[in-house]
């Protein structure tokens, strides 16, 4: 796939950065990153849940961060003593680092995480705005009365 330069648009266009950041990272490839494999499910009408299979992983080696509708989970297990010492005949369960990155749409929040038998949850909100929310418009009604006042003309 081509890269489309998008930088002549950045000095003639006000407010749309992040609209061509998006466009930018969709056209690079994932690289086949399927490690560490997750799902996305919705939990409510205005709530998500991503879980993060993560086993061998502990609290203190993962960190997430949300900034700028970005969701980032890192994952990077810490050195011990005993991991020298420890002769693998088959090591089936990754430990190896990794940094996973999610989209967020607009107004949705990271609303906490939890770790529980080798899975990360991460649970998602959707905020929506009052003056987004649609409202109700009253519809009112004008009363016929022959007691309003008339304009009278004569005729010349």
């Amino acid at each position: 796939m081509r890269h489309v330069d998008f930088a002549p648009l950045y000095r003639s266009t006000v407010g749309f950065d992040r609209l061509f950041s998006m466009l930018d990272n969709m056209s690079q490839p994932d690289n086949g990153q399927t490690y560490p494999p997750y799902n996305i499910e919705r939990t409510g009408e205005n709530a998500y849940r991503i879980t993060m299979a993560v086993a061998g992983f502990g609290e203190s080696d993962l960190s997430i961060e949300s900034r700028e509708n970005t969701l980032t989970v890192k994952g990077e297990k810490a050195e011990t003593e005993g991991d020298n010492e420890v002769e693998y005949l088959h090591r089936g369960i990754a430990g190896r680092a990794f940094e996973r990155r999610f989209q967020l749409a607009d107004h949705v929040e990271v609303k906490g995480a939890s770790l529980k038998n080798g899975l990360l949850h991460v649970d998602l909100v959707r905020v929506i705005p009052e003056a987004m929310k649609p409202r109700k418009i009253e519809i009112s009604v004008a009363d016929n009365n022959n007691d309003s006042k008339q304009i009278e003309a004569n005729a010349a």
